[in-house]
């Protein structure tokens, strides 16, 4: 991947949770939120440099950006590819800890949209509805039962004052069983809030809602998709995978721990 490529994928996560506000800081993007989100309010570098004089005039920032962030009132905190390791030894000394492992995955759309449904099929009557705001239905999914009410109102606030974002969801007999959300921007598709309700997993209702994103995002002209999951989530990784992601680098949270 190249630089522009890294740099326009940066640009629309962070524009896709819509922060209060972001600084345009030379070669970094810094968000600023009070919301649960990460990447709403993790310094991000634009590019993964490999020479060490590049590494070098990188790493010379990371203390002015935490200065930004204490200056802001803001807990300085930062979200690093696995490789930056010259960020890393930057930030140790000044107590900052590695948490929430994640990944970066990358397709194509064209695969997004052949991602393969369950040897039964979908279920008989699925519909999955596309719309500009987060609407009862979806709001119903994404807020239920076994996810954190406080971190879904916080992504639910971000995710609607995204310029751009559409709401997605699958709903079976006239009830929301799976919801998503897309952002285009960049030149990508960004999937974000997968999730479906508890009582409807298994039946590919997740398959249904990434193919409608595909088909939203080759009407637009994008062809590429990326997303975000964590380390941990093994079944979302798997779904990605059969939808033709791969995977792009590792990365963390960089923050002081108490």
């Amino acid at each position: 991947m190249t630089d522009s490529d890294i740099e326009a994928l940066e640009r629309a996560t962070v524009d896709a949770v819509a922060p209060d506000a972001v600084v345009q800081w030379p070669g970094w993007l810094l968000p600023m939120d009070g919301g649960t989100i990460g990447r709403a309010h993790s310094a991000v570098p634009l590019s993964h440099p490999q020479t060490p004089h590049a590494q070098a005039q990188q790493a010379a920032n990371v203390a002015s950006i935490v200065a930004m962030y204490l200056g802001q009132g803001r807990a300085p905190a930062f979200r690093l590819p696995d490789t930056s390791t010259h960020l890393h030894r930057a930030l140790e000394p000044m107590g900052f800890q590695r948490v929430e492992p994640s990944w970066v995955m990358t397709g194509s759309v064209a695969a997004l949209g052949q991602t393969p449904v369950p040897a039964q099929g979908l279920p008989p009557g699925l519909q999955v509805d596309a719309s500009q705001h987060a609407t009862p239905g979806w709001q119903a999914v994404f807020l239920g039962p076994g996810f954190d009410p406080v971190d879904g109102a916080h992504r639910v606030r971000n995710l609607s004052r995204a310029p751009g974002t559409v709401f997605f969801s699958a709903g079976l007999g006239g009830e929301a069983v799976a919801c998503g959300t897309a952002s285009f921007g960049h030149g990508w598709l960004g999937i974000h809030g997968m999730r479906t309700a508890q009582s409807h997993r298994g039946q590919g209702l997740a398959t249904a809602v990434l193919r409608a994103m595909a088909l939203q995002a080759a009407q637009r002209g994008v062809h590429r998709v990326f997303l975000q999951v964590g380390a941990a989530n093994k079944a979302a990784m798997a779904l990605y995978q059969r939808a033709g992601l791969t995977f792009a680098w590792p990365y963390a949270y960089w923050k002081r721990v108490d």
